[in-house]
């Protein structure tokens, strides 16, 4: 399991100021479910500026929903100029840290924040999401300028560190080579030409690692709409689950799920994995 603190596990378990607001003037959404993690936040926020009260709704795993729920918490009472001041480290930091891998679910938090204030001020989408940027990641819609602020303010050093802020190069790894290049050029290094591949996993080692993410990731996603997934078989980059529970009930979203489950599993297990559901 991830090494979780308690307050991850308090806000996972028992989230605050979950669900829509009804009466809230702001909202910001960032993330897709298509790509494992999505964030709706609600803010009601008075003519005087002060954020009366919060919402959301969070599409992902345990990070993701502390890291909304915290966030809430961190708002309410604050004028929208003083919630601008708060930072992703600020977030993972109100939890007593994120494991790294899951850094992005707070970069989430932060993203979907400016969304809704910049909604409320009357102003266009975040620019470093919408202007200007560059399309890197195809897999989770990152930009160049995306990746090129969480280097800037999380003084990210390395490919696997970009990976776990932005999740750019998670999946299939083709733009690997092209975040190296912008991670060189903001570290004033030497341009990388090539990174080596990662070592092919054994069937063994394959499977070991998706009943991982299954149990991990995936299982607790589909419990919270009162779903559940079983691994039926791995042969090779071909991998057989079964939908359970409600989630066997509703075949319109079967795709929608199958889809989800394997971008998680190429995210963290090996990109060319191939999901098929029985």
């Amino acid at each position: 399991m991830w090494n979780y603190t308690q307050a991850v596990h308090d806000h996972f378990l028992h989230p605050h100021n979950a669900g829509p607001l009804a009466d809230a003037n702001a909202i910001g959404e960032v993330g897709s479910i298509a790509c494992g993690d999505a964030l709706k936040l609600y803010l009601k926020v008075n003519d005087q500026g002060f954020i009366e009260n919060a919402g959301f709704e969070t599409f992902g795993c345990a990070s993701a929903i502390a890291s909304s729920s915290v966030l809430t918490d961190m708002i309410k009472g604050k004028t929208v100029d003083d919630a601008l001041k708060l930072t992703n480290k600020d977030i993972a930091g109100a939890l007593g840290g994120l494991p790294k891998e899951k850094m992005h679910c707070s970069v989430m938090g932060q993203e979907a924040l400016e969304a809704a204030i910049r909604q409320w001020k009357g102003e266009p989408p975040v620019p470093h999401a919408q202007e200007e940027g560059r399309l890197v990641c195809k897999c989770f819609g990152v930009t160049d300028a995306q990746i090129i602020r969480a280097v800037r303010e999380n003084a990210l050093k390395t490919l696997e560190e970009v990976t776990n802020y932005t999740k750019a190069g998670g999946a299939c790894g083709d733009c690997q080579d092209e975040i190296a290049q912008i991670l060189a050029t903001e570290l004033k290094q030497k341009p990388l030409t090539e990174l080596k591949p990662k070592p092919r996993l054994t069937n063994v080692q394959r499977m070991q690692q998706i009943l991982k993410i299954i149990d991990e990731e995936i299982r607790p996603q589909l419990a919270a709409d009162g779903g559940d997934i079983e691994l039926v078989d791995v042969d090779g980059r071909r991998v057989v689950v079964g939908l359970r529970g409600r989630c066997s009930q509703c075949r319109s979203s079967d795709v929608t799920i199958r889809n989800l489950v394997e971008r998680l599993l190429r995210e963290h297990v090996e990109p060319d994995l191939v999901v098929e559901e029985i």
